[in-house]
Parts: C-alpha cells; structure tokens; sequence
C-alpha cells in the first residue's frame, strides 16, 4: 500500500495531512471492467430515474444549490461496479436554465464521487422579469432565421423565458424555436436566444442536425431485415428492435408518410428505380446501429429506453441530405439530386441516429467547439456502425460517406486520418476552429478519433491506405478501435455537458480512460498522445521543464503552473520519473506548492504509474487559509519508482480559484 506522513519540519503542512500517517492510505490501482458501462433494461433505467427524482431535492442541498434552484433529471447511466452517473438539468424560480446541465457521479455506496457542470458559475440573483415582450423576441429570432436564407420562417411556439448560463454569467433570456425550412430544403428548428433585457441576440443553434453530401447511393448487399407481417402481408416494423418503423414520404416533406409494405417479405432490387431499395438500406443501417449501442455498450435504444426511433425515406424533391430530428426522434432520407441517388449509406444512419444518442445524453450544443464535437461524435460513433456490421459490401473504415460518393469521382464526404484532405475540415485545434462550420470543425475530433484507434503515419487498414500527421511531428501509437470508442462513449455519457469544448473533451476522455484503464496504462497515455497530436494539450508527462527532472540525484521537479477547475473540477501534473530501477523508497519525499484562495476546497493525491494514490490532503469547509504548501512522506515501496507520477488536485466547491505552481519528488 502507500501510506504517508507529512516530514518533521515541512513548511506550513496541513493539519488533516499530519493525521493521514496514522492510516495508512490502501493501494487503489486499476479499475477493472467495473467501469465499463452496465447493460440496462428499459425497467432498470426507470428505476435508476424514479430513485433519482426521489432524492433531488437532497442532491441540490448536497451540491449547494439555492433555493429557487431545482433539480430536473434526464438520465442516469450505471457502472458494472453499481456507480452511477446522473445528468440533471436544472430550473430557477421555475425558469429552464439552458447550460446549467450537470452530471453527478454516485458509488454503489451512495458516496458522490464527483460532479460535472456545463459552466461553473453560481446561479444567484437573476431578476426573472422581462424588459422585452415576447413578441419582440419572436421577431428577432424569425429575421435572423429568413437572414441565413430559411423559407417559410415561422415559430414553432411562442418565445419561452429562460435563464441562459450555458456562456457562464446568468442572463434572463427567451428562447424562440423558428421552423418552416432551411435554403436547401430541411426542415428548419433555429433555436434563438434573446437577452429579455435588451432583445439581443445571444446565441442561436440549429437543432437539426444533419450531414450535407450530394453521390450515387451505394447499398449494403442482400441483408436480414426484422420484419412484421405473415402470409401476403408485411411491413418494415422491426418488433425486436424496440418496434422501429420505415415509411415513405413518397417525395413529401412532413408527417410520416405510409409504413412500407410489402406481399412476398423480399424488399427492393438494389437499384435505385425500386422505391423500396432505400427504405431497405435505411431499416437496415436502423437496426445494425441498434445493435452496435446494445452489444458495445449496453445501451437499449437510442434515449437508453428501449424505445425505438423511426425512419423516413424519399424525403423531398432532390433533396440531397439527410438528417436526425430529435422533435419527432426520427431519421430522415434524401433522394439525391435528380431523385435518383437514395442517402442511405450504413455509415450515414449510424451517424444521423448517434445524434439520437447525443442529444439524450451531453445534449452538446450545435454550434462552436461543442458543435464540432457534436458532429465529431456522430461520425466516430457511425465508423463504429460500420465496423461493427462487418458487412462484405461496405467494409469498416476510416472514411464518412465514402459510398455516396458526394465529389462524383469517387472520394469520400469526409476522412479521420487527416480531416483536411476533404478542403474545409481542421486537423489540429487552434483558437478560430470554432468558428468553422460544425462539419468542418468536426475534424479534430475524428483526427484524434483515428490516432487513438490506428496511431500515426502510414499503414493500410482492412485494405484502405492511410498517412496520418500529427501537429508537432511527433508519433502516436494507437490503442485500438474498441477501447478507443469505449473511452468516447463513457466520456459523453458521463463527462460531457452541453457547452464542452476540446480542452474539456480532451479531459473527459482521460477520466474516462483512467476509469476503464488505469491512469498509468498505455489507453490513458493513448489518449494524452493523441489529444496532443491535434494540438490539445501536453504529451504523456508534458514534456515540463524539470520533467525528467535530475536523475542523477533522483530530484524531479514541474514547475508548469496547471490551473485548477473551479467546483468539482480536477488537475494533474505529470513527472516522469527514469533512471531509477525497481521498487520506490519507503521515504519518498513529495513537496507541494499549490496557490489558491482557499485551500479547504482542495483534495490533494500523489498518483503512483501504476495508478495507486496517497491523499496527502483531503478538503475541509473549515480550513479557509490560503494555498497548500509542504513536504509529505509517502511509502511507496509496494509500486516501481519509474514511471509516470501525478498530483492530482481536485476542487470540490466553487467560488474560489488557483493552480498548481509546483511540485517535486525527491528519492533519497
């Protein structure tokens, strides 16, 4: 185990540290599969909820919540090990508060573990009377709908007031949802925000989300459908899929058309003249993305409800498009130009419905870097669709599209290995990728995406070439494609909000990865590698100065100031440890200089490479002086000094702030 004690003599240590030498601290190393998502039923998952709305009321007194604050459940997800994660949003003096998201992490034990907020400011003093009338409002929204070219621009519903904190400071806002239809013909849901004050806009995102691409539909060979029916009698009603339906708008634009049908149970031709040929595609990319969230992750649907989406196919007039709808929690198919090139390509509906599947969850904002990452996950999650299938006809790859033939010469909508071959997508973050289109934007999580599944530089994947660079010319070794979508996949189920952006996701996937893998394996180095390859953040151990360190004298230092999150936020600081063989000392020294306002917020852990920990301080409502400094005693004598070594910094209430300025290991 790694027990400690604070050294005779340390400068200004702290007085629950003086006390953890008289308890030895118990090894903590991997977590096994118990971190891997627990495969709910339908039932399970109501009961989960139902628990969870019983106790919110002591959840928000918990979390320090006010008291025109309540909490609203959206969903909770559960650990193999019993832990589960619930996401809340929440209302202010009855008001929806767009960005005040936040997911909480509970042990089998009932222990909160830890929370995650969309934004960390307090929600406090919002006057929740309107300046601006509502139909002010509405009319702001309906003229910046028709100024980005919308056509038959008219609200959904009359403006709702909410308090918009999703950009940190609490705005009495409304929100108007304009519909009607886009310039290119999709149904139009532009969700406005106006300050109720001012009747400015603040922000706006388009709740349809959909990919744009313009080809030849290719299909996926002769297939197995779910079917109902019997005799001369059938209908693409999928009754083992939670009852998901395909119909034909037969070229409408609204409703669900007629639920296909057929005499013989044998659907389509494979060619594009025979109605029912898309409608077979689209059922059948319905049901292998149903499958992949159940087999891969124990997801039962796309809400985790066991209820099914529906399809919709011969959308539109040559409409080259398709799109997921969460208003009507449908798929919805395009016909191509000249209604002769069906959009149904497996890859598109395992990315259309992932959509679905963000939207339960993260519910990741349509717009800016969360939008990218919106996008992002759609086309890592509809990848995973394709090689899951394991379809002869359309083999699992690293390219978007690449059936329908969007350019008409053969190339694909969109590629992971290096995003910018398709002309706008980003490789590499820098400060303006949000202001890319999300598809564009989009690029640098699937860059990172392939990295962390396939590595960089050349190779040839399941017969496809491809080169993938990385940002400082630095290699990066892949951890394959499952763990990769496993990291993804618990990291926006539990670790994403609605306004994460890169640096965030580039955290919430390395908790995820110390979840499932340990924080010293190669799966959460993969991940630090991968992130740095597209420009977001520090390589495994960061590349510090004083990282090494001198190992002559076995003194290692970082003197990288790391900024602590504020409320339930954590920070690590890495030092690589080399030169020094078998096991650490029973004496390691462990000096700490962290600055912060008020250092009872702070929980403060050594991180062993093998993912053991001593808490050399723990928080306290109490303990209100400022900064933590001091020398600590570790007995680390059960782990091996090389390695990776963190402090770990973790600040469990808001309200103040700071980093960490320094740290040291010394090995006598």
């Amino acid at each position: 185990m790694l027990s400690v004690a604070v050294q005779t003599g340390a400068a200004s240590a702290d007085s629950n540290a003086a006390a953890a030498h008289k308890r030895p601290i118990p090894l903590v190393g991997k977590v096994d599969t118990g971190a891997l998502p627990a495969k709910l039923t339908p039932s399970q998952r109501a009961e989960l909820i139902r628990d969870a709305n019983a106790t919110k009321a002591d959840t928000a007194k918990d979390l320090g919540l006010g008291a025109k604050e309540k909490l609203v459940v959206k969903d909770v997800v559960q650990d193999r090990d019993g832990t589960a994660h619930t996401r809340y949003e929440r209302t202010y003096d009855g008001l929806p508060v767009l960005g005040g998201d936040l997911v909480v992490d509970t042990a089998k034990s009932g222990k909160t573990n830890g929370v995650t907020r969309a934004v960390s400011t307090r929600l406090k003093n919002v006057d929740t009377t309107a300046t601006v009338k509502p139909a002010t409002a509405e009319k702001k929204a309906l003229s910046l709908a028709a100024d980005a070219g919308s056509k038959k621009t008219t609200a959904d519903r009359a403006p709702r007031k909410v308090v918009w904190m999703a950009k940190g400071k609490p705005t009495l806002a409304y929100e108007t949802v304009v519909g009607g239809l886009q310039d290119d013909g999709t149904p139009n849901q532009l969700h406005v925000v106006t300050d109720a004050a001012t009747g400015k806009k603040i922000y706006q995102w388009q709740a349809i989300e959909n990919a744009t691409g313009t080809g030849n539909t290719r299909y996926s060979g002769t297939v197995s459908l779910s079917t109902s029916g019997s005799g001369s009698s059938y209908s693409l009603n999928d009754t083992v899929r939670g009852g998901h339906k395909t119909y034909n708008l037969n070229h409408g634009t609204s409703g669900t058309g007629s639920l296909v049908t057929d005499s013989d149970n044998v659907w389509g031709d494979g060619t594009n003249g025979n109605a029912q040929t898309a409608a077979a595609d689209a059922h059948y990319g319905a049901a292998e993305t149903w499958d992949f969230y159940k087999n891969t992750f124990g997801r039962n649907g796309i809400r985790g409800d066991g209820v099914a989406a529906y399809s919709r196919v011969h959308y539109g007039n040559s409409y080259v498009n398709a799109f997921w709808d969460d208003s009507c929690f449908c798929m919805t198919y395009g016909d191509g130009s000249g209604n002769n090139d069906p959009l149904t390509a497996l890859d598109v509906a395992g990315h259309e419905m992932s959509h679905g599947v963000t939207a339960a969850t993260a519910g990741l904002n349509y717009s800016g870097e969360s939008g990218g990452l919106n996008e992002g996950t759609s086309d890592i999650f509809g990848t995973g669709v394709e090689w899951y299938a394991n379809n002869s006809s359309d083999k699992g790859d690293y390219l978007i599209g690449e059936k329908i033939d969007i350019n008409g010469d053969g190339t694909p909508l969109r590629y992971m290995d290096q995003p910018s071959k398709d002309g706008g997508s980003a490789d590499y973050w820098s400060s303006g990728v949000g202001n890319k289109d999300v598809h564009y934007s989009s690029g640098v999580a699937n860059h990172f995406f392939y990295l962390l599944s396939e590595g960089s530089g050349s190779k040839v994947v399941n017969g496809v070439s491809y080169n993938s660079p990385t940002s400082d010319g630095l290699p990066v070794t892949g951890i394959g494609r499952d763990k990769a979508l496993q990291i993804w996949y618990k990291a926006l189920t539990e670790q994403f909000t609605s306004t994460t952006n890169y640096a965030s996701a580039r955290t919430g996937t390395l908790a995820a990865a110390a979840a499932l893998y340990g924080s010293s394996s190669a799966e959460y180095k993969g991940v630090e590698n991968a992130w740095a390859g597209v420009n977001v953040g520090s390589r495994d151990g960061g590349g510090d100065p004083g990282d090494p360190g001198d190992p002559g004298n076995g003194t290692f230092e970082n003197s990288n100031n790391v900024n602590i999150p504020d409320g339930y936020g954590s920070a690590a600081s890495n030092i690589s440890v080399t030169g020094i063989s078998g096991a650490a000392p029973s004496n390691l020294q462990v000096s700490v200089d962290i600055r912060h306002t008020y250092r009872g917020d702070l929980v403060v852990d050594l991180v062993a490479p093998n993912g053991a920990y001593a808490r050399l301080k723990d928080s306290s409502a109490y303990d209100s002086a400022d900064n933590v400094t001091g020398t600590w005693t570790v007995d680390a004598s059960s782990v091996a000094a090389a390695g990776t070594w963190k402090l770990r910094v973790q600040d469990v209430y808001s309200g103040d702030t700071g980093y960490i300025n320094d740290w040291k290991l010394v090995f006598p």
